[in-house]
């Protein structure tokens, strides 16, 4: 098994919505997840959030706090996802990474369709608002 890898989720709030990406590629493609992705060297985790989220979707966000930590087992692969929880400052959220996400919604974090990605089942498990 690979890993520990970082990958970071983002919680990205709007209206009383989050932002929510259908996955593309061989890593849980056809599952849907919080826009983020791996940690590079040396940003920090708020740096990274900030990063994913408008290069995969055009948004830009604020009031990044770290809200929850998944350990993620994948076949072959081991990720620890910090969460961080944020606030919309513009953007309306599209696919712009089109090998990374096939569609990009806002939807009540009730609402969030199947499949869902791992790591995402396993914060909507543990989370707490």
């Amino acid at each position: 098994m690979k890993g520990p890898f970082v990958g970071v989720g983002v919680l990205v709030w709007k209206d009383k919505k989050v932002l929510i990406g259908k996955r593309n590629g061989s890593h849980g493609g056809g599952s849907w997840s919080f826009p983020g992705g791996k940690l590079e060297t040396p940003e920090s985790i708020e740096e990274c959030a900030q990063r994913e989220v408008f290069e995969e979707t055009g948004v830009v966000i604020t009031g990044m706090k770290i809200v929850c930590i998944t350990n993620d087992l994948y076949p072959g692969a081991h990720w620890v996802t910090p969460f961080v929880e944020a606030q919309w400052v513009s953007g309306t959220g599209e696919v712009k990474e089109p090998e990374k996400f096939t569609d990009v919604q806002w939807v009540k974090l009730s609402e969030i369709p199947e499949p869902k990605f791992l790591s995402l089942q396993n914060f909507l498990k543990i989370w707490k608002r």
